[in-house]
């Protein structure tokens, strides 16, 4: 499985349910990353979405607790076991855990990969995943440019299991 988030400096990636800022570049990697593929989430995250359902082009599963929770588009588990007994089937660099930060938090150690996009700024996040650069079992290996976008300079960073 793979994780994809964009973090401030703070690793902050929320704030009021939403996203911490608008980067058109960023949304462009995400969906080029993601489109084709499989889609982890939690219900809040689905809800933080544009009609609340599920992400086009894309196999989406989230996991909820409410029993009798349904969502457009989306396939829908109400248990961790649940959930990895529904992704086993795909083959582990096609998911992508998507958040929110209680399942980046929770599940970003059975991820080979983490795609984050690192904002060069502090944006008042209010929801936070924990600080993978403090992590000895990922390394960095590979780096894009900066980029800036509506004020903020960010990069893409590949980070693998060690």
């Amino acid at each position: 499985m793979n994780l994809i988030v964009a973090v401030d400096n703070n690793w902050g990636i929320g704030k009021d349910g939403g996203l911490l800022a608008h980067v058109p570049g960023d949304m462009k990697y995400f969906r080029e990353m993601t489109t084709g593929k499989v889609v982890v989430m939690g219900r809040k995250t689905l809800e933080s979405m544009p009609g609340k359902k599920g992400l086009p082009n894309r196999t989406n599963y989230v996991l909820t607790t409410k029993e009798d929770y349904a969502a457009e588009g989306c396939n829908i588990v109400h248990s961790e076991q649940g959930l990895f007994d529904a992704i086993s089937q795909y083959e582990p660099d096609e998911v992508f855990l998507i958040g929110g930060a209680a399942l980046y938090n929770a599940y970003y150690n059975l991820c080979d990969k983490l795609y984050i996009t690192k904002m060069n700024a502090d944006l008042g996040a209010d929801t936070f995943i924990v600080n993978i650069d403090e992590d000895p079992d990922y390394k960095v290996t590979s780096e894009s440019e900066v980029h800036s976008e509506n004020g903020i300079d960010y990069k893409f960073c590949t980070y693998t299991k060690i």
